[in-house]
C-alpha cells in the first residue's frame, strides 16, 4: 500500500513539475509568472491533411507565431448523434500534440459554433430536426446537446493532458463565438444562454482562461475579445482582461461568382502593429494558413472550395510572400520589447493630422510606436532632434526610441510570384484516357416514386444534409377543359437560392441558380403538358448551407414553395398551387448513394464507357487515371472546361468545383494602394475568370503508381482540358530600404538568372520592374547581395530620396 502510495506521489510530482500556470492581467497574458504578449495563428485541422501539419506548424513557428488557434467542428465529429468521428484529419487530438511537438501554444476554440464559413456554422443539421430545439438560446434540448459535445471535447483533451493546466500546450479556450454580434435578435433569452454557457464553461474546469469574442457583455470570469480587420480601438468590458484580438482577418473568403480579394502585406502589419502600440497582448491571425474546403464542408452557401483566404500559409502550405516574411520581422521586433509592452509604463503624444507617438518605458528604458493614420500624407517626425519619415497609414517601431528598426510600409521582404509547372510523370491532357457513364435518372424519379412522401414541401434540411442533393416528386392532372390548360402554360417555383433542375414528364426543362447572399429566387420556365397525369420532378442541389446571421439555421433550404402551374385565359393568369399535393422525396443521387466514386463501388451498377464520350452532358459521370507529378511540390487539379460537380482523388473528395461559374462585377485598373481602411471589396482581382480553376489534391491522396480522378458533372462540360500540375516558386523579387539585408530563395531550387537589378529608385512591380530617376552606378548583378547601402553599390544622384535595393530573379 505504500509502494502505491509513493507511485501515486511520483506521478503527481513529475505530472506538476510540468504543469503551466495561466492568467492575466490587464497588461499580459502570464504563463507561469512570465508576463507574455502572444502572436497567435489560425489553422484549422479538417481543412489540411495529418501530412500537411507538421510542416504548416514548424512556418509558423518559424515566422514568429506563440501558438496556433483552432475551432472544434462539430458537425465534423459528430454527424449523426451519438457517433463520432475523429479519423484522419479530424484527430483533433494529433493536431494539438503536433503543436505540443513544436513546443507552442495552442488556443482551444470549441465554440461549438464556429461560423467559419463552414457548412452550417459547424452545427450538426440533425440538431435543427430535434423536437423544441432552439438553437443558440436558452433553449434546454439545445443546451444539453451543445453541453454533451462541449464535455466530450474537454474530456477527450483532459485525458491526454493537452491543457496547460496539466502540462500540455492549450493556454486558452473559447466558448460560443460572435454571439454578440447577433444577441439582439434572441432577446432576454440570449442574455440568459450566454450567462448559462458561462456557467457550464467554468463548470468543467480546464484549469486556463475562457474567452467569448464580440461578447461585450461577457460574464466575469470570460474575457471578451475583438474580431475585424482592426481592433486597436477596442476596449475589454473589464479593466482586468487583457486587450485580446482572436481574429484579425488576413485576406477574405470566396465565393461562387466573387472576385479575388487581397489584403495587403503592408495594412495587415499596421494593424498589428496598431494594435500593440495600443496596448494589445494576444493577436491571432484569421487565417494563418486556410487550406481547402474538401467534400462537403464549405457553408454559405457558395462558399467555394478553396478557403486560402490570401493567409501568410497559401492553400497549399507554401509562404506567401511578402507577407509571411514581413509579418516575420514584425514578431521578432515585437518579441524583443515583450517586457517593456507588458509592464512599462505608457505616454501618448498625438501630435494631429491622426500622427502620434507612444512611449513605453521600463527601468531607465524606453521603446518608442510613430503612428501615421492618415490615409494619403506621409508625416515628418522630430523626436529628439532627430526627423523620423513615417509614411502615410504606416507605424515605425523604435525599440529604443532612437533606431527605426521596422515600418509596416516598407517592406524587406522578397516577393514570391507562384507558377503552375506541368506534370513532368505523363503528358496531359493528351495523356488522360477518359470513360463515362451517365447518371440514371430511372423511372422511380420521372413517375415520382420517392423513398416517402407527405402532403407538403419539406425543408431540405430534414434529411440531415446527407447529401447535396433531393428529389421533389409530384403529379398533376389537367384536362384540355381545365380553365389552365392553354398553350402558353408555365412552371413557376420559388427556390431557397440553391441549384434548381427541373424535369416535366422525364424531360429536362431548365435550371437555375442564385448568387452569395441571395436566399431565394423564383424559376419560370414555358411549359408544355399533356392532358391527363403530368409528372413533375425537381431535383434540388444545396451548396453549402448557411452559416452566420441571426437564426441562421433557421432559413429553408430545398423548394420552400409555392410550386404553381401558370395558365393564361385571355388576359387572365390562372394559377394552380402545386405546393400542398402529394409530394414524394429521394435523397441523394444513385451513383453517389452507390459510390461509384470509390475504388470499390458499393455495388455493381455497370460498366463504364470508354468509347464516344460525350461533352457537355448533364448528369454525367467521367473518370481517368493519371500518374502522381514528380517531386514533392503542391499538386492542383485544372478544372478548365467543366460545369459544376464534384471530384474525387483515389475515392477521397477534393470538394466540389465550378469553373464555369465567372467572377461577377468590375476590378480595379490600377495598383492596389495599401492605404486607408480594407474591406473585402478593396483591391480585388481577376474578374471575368472562373471563381476557382485549380483545385488542391493532397499529396498523401496520391500514391506512387497509378491513380484515379473520378468527376460528377451536373451541368454539362468538358473534360479532356483536365489536367494536373504542380505549385512552385517561379520567380522572386527581392526588396530591401536602404541599410536592410536581402534575402532571397526558390525554396529550395536554385536561381537559374537576375531579371532585373537596382539600387536607387525603381518603378512598377514584380515582374515589370523598371529604373527610376537615380540609381547606383555600379553593376548591382555583379555584387554578393547582401546589404542595400552605397557603401556597397556605389553612390547614387538620390539624395535625400529613399533608396531600394530591387532584384528579380528567375528560379
Amino acid at each position: 500500500m505504500k509502494i502505491c502510495l509513493f507511485f501515486t506521489f511520483l506521478l503527481y510530482l513529475v505530472s506538476s513539475i510540468h504543469a503551466y500556470q495561466v492568467s492575466h492581467d490587464g497588461r499580459a497574458i502570464i504563463i507561469n509568472g512570465e508576463r507574455r504578449i502572444i502572436l497567435s495563428g489560425s489553422i484549422h485541422y479538417p481543412r489540411s491533411t495529418p501530412e500537411m501539419w507538421p510542416d504548416l506548424i514548424k512556418k509558423s513557428k518559424e515566422g514568429g507565431l506563440d501558438a496556433i488557434e483552432t475551432y472544434v467542428f462539430w458537425n465534423a465529429h459528430e454527424p449523426s448523434r451519438r457517433e463520432y468521428d475523429f479519423s484522419g484529419n479530424l484527430d483533433l487530438i494529433r493536431f494539438l500534440k503536433t503543436i505540443q511537438d513544436e513546443a507552442l501554444y495552442a488556443v482551444l476554440r470549441i465554440g461549438p459554433y464556429v461560423c467559419a464559413e463552414w457548412n452550417y456554422g459547424g452545427f450538426p443539421v440533425w440538431l435543427h430536426n430535434m423536437p423544441g430545439i432552439e438553437l443558440r438560446t436558452a433553449n434546454g434540448v439545445y443546451m444539453n446537446e451543445m453541453e454533451n459535445f462541449t464535455k466530450l471535447i474537454v474530456d477527450m483533451v483532459k485525458q491526454e493532458k493537452l491543457f496547460a493546466s496539466q502540462g500540455g500546450p492549450i493556454i486558452l479556450a473559447q466558448i460560443e463565438n460572435e454571439f454578440g454580434n447577433v444577441q439582439e435578435a434572441y432577446g432576454d433569452a440570449g442574455k440568459a444562454y450566454i450567462q448559462w454557457c458561462s456557467n457550464m464553461a467554468q463548470s468543467l474546469n480546464v484549469g486556463v482562461p475562457w474567452i467569448m469574442c464580440q461578447q461585450s457583455d461577457a460574464p466575469e470570469p470570460m474575457i471578451n475579445t475583438c474580431n475585424g480587420y482592426y481592433c486597436d480601438e477596442f476596449t475589454p468590458n473589464n479593466p482586468n482582461s487583457p486587450k485580446m484580438w482572436t481574429e484579425n482577418w488576413t485576406g477574405w473568403f470566396k465565393n461562387w461568382g466573387g472576385k479575388d480579394p487581397l489584403r495587403t502585406t503592408e495594412d495587415l502589419a499596421y494593424s498589428v502593429a496598431r494594435f500593440y502600440q495600443t496596448g494589445g497582448t494576444f493577436q491571432n491571425y484569421y487565417m494563418y494558413h486556410g487550406g481547402t474546403n474538401f467534400g462537403r464542408t464549405s457553408g454559405g452557401p457558395y462558399i467555394t472550395t478553396t478557403y486560402d483566404y490570401n493567409a501568410p500559409l497559401d492553400e497549399f502550405g507554401n509562404l506567401a510572400q511578402p507577407k509571411y516574411g514581413h509579418l516575420e520581422e514584425l514578431h521578432d521586433v515585437l518579441h524583443s520589447m515583450e517586457k517593456i509592452l507588458t509592464s512599462g509604463s505608457v505616454n501618448n503624444t498625438n501630435l494631429g493630422n491622426s500622427v502620434a507617438v507612444t512611449m513605453y518605458t521600463l527601468d531607465g528604458e524606453s521603446s518608442c510606436f510613430f503612428s501615421n493614420a492618415n490615409e494619403t500624407t506621409d508625416a515628418t517626425i522630430s523626436y529628439k532632434n532627430v526627423n523620423y519619415n513615417v509614411p502615410a497609414w504606416s507605424v515605425t517601431i523604435l525599440p529604443d526610441c532612437i533606431t527605426e528598426v521596422y515600418n509596416t510600409a516598407k517592406v524587406n521582404t522578397q516577393t514570391s510570384v507562384m507558377v503552375k509547372k506541368l506534370n513532368d510523370a505523363e503528358n496531359e491532357p493528351i495523356s488522360l484516357q477518359w470513360s463515362w457513364r451517365p447518371e440514371m435518372i430511372d423511372d422511380a424519379i420521372i413517375l415520382g416514386r420517392g423513398q416517402s412522401s407527405v402532403h407538403e414541401l419539406l425543408d431540405q434540411k430534414v434529411v440531415n444534409d446527407t447529401s447535396d442533393y433531393l428529389w421533389y416528386m409530384t403529379n398533376v392532372y389537367i384536362n384540355k377543359t381545365d380553365p389552365i390548360w392553354s398553350d402558353d402554360m408555365k412552371l413557376r417555383v420559388n427556390a431557397s437560392g440553391h441549384v434548381l433542375h427541373a424535369y416535366v414528364n422525364g424531360q429536362y426543362l431548365g435550371s437555375d441558380w442564385a448568387t452569395f447572399g441571395i436566399f431565394n429566387y423564383v424559376f419560370e420556365k414555358k411549359v408544355k403538358l399533356n392532358p391527363g397525369k403530368n409528372y413533375i420532378s425537381l431535383l434540388s442541389a444545396t451548396v453549402g448551407l448557411k452559416n452566420y446571421g441571426p437564426h441562421f439555421d433557421t432559413i429553408q433550404s430545398g423548394i420552400p414553395g409555392p410550386v404553381e402551374i401558370i395558365g393564361k385565359n385571355g388576359d387572365e393568369s390562372i394559377i394552380k398551387d402545386l405546393s400542398s399535393h402529394k409530394w414524394s422525396y429521394t435523397v441523394g443521387l444513385k451513383g453517389i448513394n452507390n459510390k461509384l466514386f470509390d475504388e470499390n463501388p458499393k455495388y455493381n451498377t455497370g460498366k463504364w464507357d470508354s468509347h464516344d464520350v460525350p461533352i457537355n452532358r448533364m448528369m454525367t459521370w467521367y473518370k481517368t487515371t493519371f500518374k502522381a507529378p514528380l517531386g514533392n511540390a503542391p499538386v492542383v487539379v485544372d478544372m478548365q472546361g467543366l460545369g459544376k460537380g464534384t471530384a474525387w482523388v483515389n475515392g477521397q473528395s477534393i470538394g466540389r468545383y465550378w469553373p464555369s461559374y465567372l467572377a461577377e462585377g468590375s476590378c480595379s485598373l490600377y495598383p492596389c494602394d495599401y492605404r486607408g481602411p480594407y474591406s473585402a471589396d478593396k483591391c480585388t482581382s481577376k474578374c471575368g475568370e472562373p471563381t476557382q480553376r485549380w483545385y488542391h489534391v493532397p499529396r498523401s491522396f496520391l500514391s506512387s503508381d497509378e491513380n484515379t480522378l473520378v468527376l460528377f458533372e451536373e451541368f454539362g462540360g468538358n473534360p479532356s482540358l483536365v489536367n494536373f500540375q504542380t505549385i512552385e516558386v517561379g520567380m522572386a523579387c527581392g526588396s530591401a530600404y536602404e541599410n536592410k539585408t536581402m534575402e532571397l530563395s526558390c525554396n529550395g531550387r536554385p536561381i537559374s538568372a537576375i531579371r532585373f537589378a537596382n539600387f536607387g529608385e525603381t518603378e512598377g512591380s514584380c515582374g515589370s520592374f523598371g529604373k527610376g530617376s537615380c540609381s547606383s552606378e555600379q553593376d548591382v548583378v555583379s555584387k554578393c547581395l547582401v546589404q542595400a547601402s552605397e557603401s556597397l553599390f556605389g553612390t547614387t544622384n538620390c539624395g535625400n530620396n529613399e533608396k531600394r535595393l530591387i532584384v528579380e530573379a528567375v528560379c
